[in-house]
């Protein structure tokens, strides 16, 4: 397993920013959900995979993911105890509110 370069946990705006879009939060709520690094084709819907990694790419730039290659394929997993360090209940009331919006909370 390797992963690429771990950046620190971005300030609140930039966070909060990161998970604005709705395709940005509904990865991190699915990555959320399942608690475990995912390939990334598992993670979004509806747009094609260059648009995919720009979304990806700012996650990983807000310090909400890293991305792993686990044999061979790529992975993204949710920083969830690094974000929780750095602000504190944030993820569990986005992602809470995400999922009741979406039937599954």
């Amino acid at each position: 397993m390797t992963a690429s370069v771990e950046h620190t946990v971005a300030g609140v705006q930039q966070i909060l920013a990161a998970l604005a879009d709705p395709v940005r939060l509904e990865m991190v709520r699915r990555l959320r959900n399942t608690g475990v690094a995912t390939p990334c084709a598992l993670l979004y819907d509806g747009i094609n995979k260059s648009t995919a990694t720009h979304h990806f790419k700012i996650l990983r730039e807000a310090g909400l993911t890293e991305r792993l290659v686990l044999d061979g394929q790529i992975h993204q997993r949710l920083r969830t105890a690094e974000v929780e360090a750095a602000a504190p209940g944030l993820l569990a009331a986005v992602v809470g509110k995400a999922n009741r919006e979406a039937g599954e909370g």
